[in-house]
């Protein structure tokens, strides 16, 4: 969430660069609602005096026996006067909250200012695009004789875009977060198991609520609401809610495995088969809280390690800084690891590294007390460390051979009792 002292101080600034992100923002009802509630508070502190005045007043004419019904009278119209403006500062400052709470994070200085995802920046490339002398296979396909999962009985459990991962499927997958989590705890981030399932302030903490409503899984009933996280960030971004850190305890890195749950209604493409995008889906999430000024070295550290991660499995990719309109909600500076996904004949984003700077612990009231006993709000970064299901395509897509086999990485052997190359059936 934005600070609303800034809006005041610098609007036209603050609505330009929001602009970068969203075309049709505008905070003109803010800055007036703002200035309505301000109005309104200096008019209730004042009533609140006349009220002590009055008070006061009638207590002196009572002592002397004096007729004090007028003041009564006036005390009484004040009282709801004063009740009145509460009810209505109440209902404007809930208002105000709201509309602040659907305002993206600033871009930083040096992101490529655009609306346009082609205006994307790649800064690194790693390895080379593999060239195929045989006619390959996409996933899909390959998994016609592999059976590593299976689409259509996950269907019959949940609905359409679930997987049943089975058999060296699921020992592949497993391997995969197993070598990930394994790399990330020897790079400083300890690890954490979470709940899934998450209450709604903490969606609204970490940014998903309410802008992401609609794209969340949800559990009610009569006795509580919870949520089914769409990454771990959330749960980790809960962890330090509402706390206040001390500054020798920073940075606090963490590395969490969890299932996440997302609806993604209409953002489905007609070629986006099997593993590409589903409801469910694996990830390890990488999330780090610091002070403001080491968050940029703590961006790098946390790149480095997911990037550590496609390295080690010898994967092709590239890393994309985002320009101010493809980035995350919550983000003020992203960059994507993409991997290409011949099946798909494109490259997909595996990884996302993002610095949220102060936005998701304004929300949060994560703050920490420094060596003067000042409070600061923290900054939080998060990362897909990553997320394997387009990394399992890449895998297969990748490392196949003539005859559908897949060539295993040598970094996932020892997950897999050694294991070098995983045949298709028969």
């Amino acid at each position: 969430m934005l600070d609303i002292k800034l809006i005041r101080k610098e609007p036209n600034e603050i609505e330009k660069k929001l602009k970068t992100k969203i075309k049709d923002i505008s905070i003109s009802q803010i800055i007036s609602i703002d200035t309505e509630i301000r109005k309104t508070k200096t008019l209730v502190e004042e009533k609140k005096a006349k009220r002590n005045v009055n008070s006061k007043l009638i207590g002196e004419k009572k002592q002397k026996k004096e007729d004090a019904s007028d003041l009564i009278k006036s005390m009484n119209d004040l009282r709801e006067e004063i009740t009145s403006l509460d009810n209505d500062l109440k209902e404007k400052e809930e208002k105000l909250n709201y509309m602040l709470a659907m305002l993206p994070n600033l871009p930083m200085e040096g992101i490529p200012v655009s609306l346009d995802p082609k205006d994307n920046k790649c800064i690194k490339t790693h390895l080379e695009k593999r060239v195929f002398d045989f006619e390959f296979k996409n996933h899909v396909e390959l998994n016609e004789k592999l059976n590593l999962f299976d689409f259509s009985r996950a269907s019959k459990i949940a609905g359409s875009n679930f997987v049943l991962y089975k058999g060296m499927g699921a020992k592949l997958e497993w391997a995969l977060l197993n070598y990930m989590l394994d790399i990330h705890t020897q790079n400083g981030y300890t690890q954490i198991i979470p709940p899934i399932l998450a209450k709604e302030e903490m969606m609204f903490g970490s940014a998903q609520l309410p802008k992401f409503k609609d794209q969340s899984y949800k559990i009610q009933d009569d006795d509580f609401l919870f949520y089914l996280i769409p990454t771990a960030e959330v749960a980790l971004n809960a962890i330090h809610f509402d706390e206040i850190l001390e500054e020798s305890s920073l940075p606090l890195r963490y590395v969490s495995y969890t299932p996440c749950f997302r609806r993604e209604a209409g953002a489905y493409g007609s070629n986006e088969r099997g593993l590409i995008r589903t409801h469910q889906f694996n990830k390890v999430e990488l999330f780090s809280l610091t002070k403001p000024e080491d968050s940029e070295e703590i961006f790098n550290h946390m790149l480095n390690s997911a990037e550590e991660i496609l390295q080690g499995l010898e994967l092709h990719y590239k890393s994309m800084l985002l320009c101010t309109g493809d980035m995350s909600f919550a983000s003020a500076k992203t960059i994507d690891i993409e991997v290409f996904l011949p099946g798909q004949n494109r490259y997909y984003e595996v990884s996302s590294v993002s610095n949220c700077t102060d936005f998701q612990a304004r929300r949060s009231q994560i703050r920490y007390r420094d060596k003067d006993k000042k409070l600061t709000l923290i900054h939080t970064l998060n990362a897909s460390g990553v997320a394997t299901s387009r990394l399992m395509v890449a895998l297969l897509e990748n490392n196949q051979q003539k005859d559908g086999s897949i060539v295993i990485p040598k970094v996932l052997r020892k997950y897999l009792n050694n294991i070098e190359i995983l045949e298709p059936n028969k």
